[in-house]
């Protein structure tokens, strides 16, 4: 157990300085391709706004924006706390086991319809106009809905004792990582505060690599040395408790 403790240690240092130094770079990089772009207005702007009427950087994007960021962050929260209370071995909190599931299938439903407002369910753009219309950030919104759903319904019957491989228990580790990395490219368009998006996006993008990574980790040791494995469940759970309150504080 003691030996375990400066990996753990060591891990949380590597992370803070990742976030500190290049995180910021990426996101520097990241806006200044946003804003030089001369195809972004044509694929990344939101063009379901009326003509002369931009969406993004309005007062009513911003507010949309960061009313689903809330919302996103609520759920993250309540996933991360279901995962504290299975570090913790909580015995008298099992129903927590399906808190992490039930969550990720909300924001799963929640991303698919109200991620955009001009995307399909609820905007003017078709199915195929959505998927296949060139907007990336309407598509990368898509897919975290797409992921949120498959990786909660895995979770559920995993939890519920539907599937036992322990391959199954991947797809939610993987999941934070691909996500993570896709924040890195995540990009609002012509937006006033571009930067300071892009900035958002690379500390939690690294966060999510991070946990992932360490969840993944401690499934692969947990069969041989509980302890280790315990210790990178714990900065799991605080690096998806920190990514909810990012959200939770999000503000363009």
């Amino acid at each position: 157990m003691r030996r375990s403790r400066p990996l753990t240690i060591v891990l949380c240092h590597v992370a803070l300085l990742t976030v500190l130094t290049i995180a910021p770079a990426l996101a520097q990089h990241s806006a200044t391709l946003s804003h030089d772009s001369p195809h972004v207005g044509a694929h990344d702007g939101h063009n379901g706004a009326p003509p002369g009427e931009a969406w993004e950087g309005s007062a009513k994007g911003i507010a949309y924006s960061e009313r689903n960021h809330h919302i996103a962050g609520l759920m993250v929260i309540l996933m991360g706390l279901a995962e504290l209370s299975h570090v913790l071995r909580l015995s008298s909190l099992r129903w927590a086991r399906l808190l992490l599931p039930s969550a990720l299938l909300l924001a799963g439903s929640f991303i698919m319809i109200w991620s955009d407002h001009e995307a399909w369910p609820i905007g003017s753009l078709s199915l195929a106009d959505t998927f296949m219309g060139g907007d990336r950030e309407i598509l990368q919104h898509k897919i975290y809905g797409i992921l949120a759903l498959s990786v909660g319904a895995v979770e559920l019957f995993r939890r519920l004792g539907q599937i036992g491989h322990k391959a199954w228990a991947s797809p939610l580790p993987l999941m934070a990582i691909v996500g993570g990395l896709m924040l890195f490219g995540h990009s609002h368009g012509f937006h006033p505060s571009a930067e300071k998006i892009a900035m958002h996006h690379a500390i939690m993008g690294t966060m999510a690599v991070t946990a992932g990574s360490s969840k993944l980790w401690s499934t692969w040791v947990g069969p041989t040395d509980r302890s280790v494995a315990t210790n990178w469940e714990w900065l799991w759970v605080s690096l998806i408790l920190l990514i909810g309150a990012q959200l939770l504080i999000y503000a363009e």
